[in-house]
């Protein structure tokens, strides 16, 4: 259910400073000089950059694996929706099924198969449009198409240069940073540290600086099914905690503050979740994240729960955001 040994083991190294990651130093360098070449390309207008005719705001980050996008993601929505503006929402989609056709539109009947767990708990969340394509330009084009929207925010795509973007937004794990500072291979980095310096905002997931960080409140355990049957687990139920996202320890680590006796259970990052999955924890309660439980709401139990946690973002991010969308009218 965890990840890969390898994968263990690169992350590890990453994040714990083992020597034999200066190993894998000749391949960085070819990886970052291709990065570095891909770049150029778009900057010399060598390759094609779409340029949206409203304000297009980018959420992403520079490390491989989690740092709370999603929830940055739907807390912006939430913001500009509360302030009478018309946000649209673009990602690729991953965890798609192999047969998924893009782009694709979120709606009620849409699947995690269909766009991805994110896109789909974004939708689900705040009812925005949504469409979810790899290529971002695409991915755009077909939310104008369809929808008037004031501002554009792209989840995830930091380095996907084909679409320009009016703002950048990048998120850091306070705890685990960037690593050893090597790019891939080597390091958990897509780009060098140096890119920070070029996005307009960075903010720090668990950070203590109230002006550059993200904060998430538990808003509660609620039923994954249709319809709760019996309360919630109460504090100190012992619970299955199963968790397919980035930094799954953080999760069952909010379990146990909750007061819960945790018994793990990791999953890989964007798993497809069978009926098999969770029936063989048995009939003590479960408790998954909120979008794990995008995917396993037709086969949910009675003892199936999620945790529902919100993000609330520093002021003048959003004010940042509202007065891009604003001056586009």
């Amino acid at each position: 259910m965890t990840s890969s040994p390898v994968e263990a083991a690169l992350l590890r190294a990453w994040y714990e400073g083992a020597r034999w990651a200066w190993l894998l130093r000749p391949l960085e360098l070819a990886y970052r000089s291709a990065m570095a070449l891909r770049r150029l390309a778009y900057r010399w207008g060598l390759r094609r950059v779409y340029r949206a005719p409203v304000p297009v705001v980018i959420i992403g980050n520079i490390t491989v694996g989690g740092t709370g996008k999603t929830p940055v993601v739907i807390a912006l929505v939430e913001a500009l929706q509360a302030r009478g503006l018309r946000p649209g929402v673009v990602s690729r989609g991953y965890g798609a099924g192999p047969t998924a056709a893009f782009p694709h539109r979120v709606n009620a009947a849409s699947t995690a198969s269909d766009c991805g767990d994110e896109p789909l708990l974004i939708f689900q969340r705040t009812g925005a449009p949504c469409v979810v394509a790899p290529d971002r330009p695409a991915a755009v084009r077909a939310l104008l198409a369809e929808q008037s929207v004031d501002v554009v925010l792209c989840d995830d795509g930091l380095q996907h240069y084909a679409l320009a973007r009016d703002l950048e937004i990048a998120l850091l794990d306070a705890g685990r940073g960037i690593g050893n500072g090597f790019c891939l291979p080597a390091g958990p980095l897509r780009e060098p540290r140096s890119r920070l310096r070029s996005v307009d905002a960075l903010l720090w997931r668990g950070g203590e600086d109230a002006s550059t960080s993200v904060f998430y409140s538990v808003d509660g355990v609620f039923a994954v099914g249709a319809v709760a049957q019996g309360c919630a687990p109460v504090s100190g139920a012992e619970v299955h905690a199963v968790a397919g996202i980035g930094q799954p320890q953080q999760f069952f680590n909010t379990l146990r503050g909750m007061g819960y006796q945790v018994v793990e259970h990791a999953f890989p990052d964007h798993h497809s979740y069978s009926a098999a999955d969770l029936s063989a924890l048995g009939a003590a309660p479960v408790i998954m994240t909120e979008k794990d439980s995008v995917k396993c709401r037709a086969f949910a139990a009675a003892n199936h729960w999620y945790l529902k946690i919100s993000a609330r973002l520093p002021d003048t991010v959003i004010e940042r955001i509202v007065a891009l969308a604003t001056q586009s009218h």
